[in-house]
């Protein structure tokens, strides 16, 4: 890596870690993402958006996990209480997990993004674009070993952390 990259600078905060800190005052924005698990059949991919579209839910973010048998289709959209109740009243097979939405800027991009969770010693088990644009900037979905801790480092270098209400564009 060449030694002309910024490094993400954790800020120091004495005998307390921001883990800590985290734990006890911090209730950072979260978005509900939902695994869902369809068989691999041509068209069940449009059926399961064709029912958000239905019912009026936009689907923000979507990534699809690709088997020979079936598929897992991460979404999140803009209302999990309703996502939640939707895909449980058509008894379609779901898991649901905290990811954080991150904003992205020229100044803020994916590479300091990456430093700052790197320097925070978190891994990054898998991120994948919004379709959306919140706020005319950019966005990724990002789930890590510790949202919390991420979404705190994140907020403290700048970085602007989405809830459920600003995920549609503006």
């Amino acid at each position: 890596m060449p030694d002309s990259l910024p490094v993400c600078n954790i800020p120091s905060m004495g005998a307390t870690s921001v883990r800590d800190q985290t734990e006890r005052r911090y209730q950072e924005p979260l978005s509900a993402q939902f695994s869902v698990f369809l068989d691999n059949r041509v068209g069940k991919l449009l059926e399961l958006i064709s029912l958000f579209d239905r019912n009026e839910l936009p689907v923000v973010a979507l990534n699809v996990i690709d088997a020979t048998d079936h598929a897992v289709i991460r979404l999140v959209t803009t209302d999990a209480g309703a996502t939640r109740r939707l895909l449980a009243e058509r008894r379609i097979a779901f898991s649901e997990s905290d990811v954080i939405i991150v904003s992205l800027s020229r100044s803020q991009g994916l590479a300091d993004l990456c430093r700052c969770l790197l320097a925070a010693e978190l891994s990054i088990h898998y991120a994948y674009p919004l379709m959306t644009r919140p706020y005319g900037a950019a966005a990724i979905a990002v789930h890590v070993e510790d949202q919390a801790l991420a979404s705190e480092v994140l907020r403290r270098k700048q970085f602007r952390v989405l809830g459920e209400g600003e995920l549609l564009d503006p």
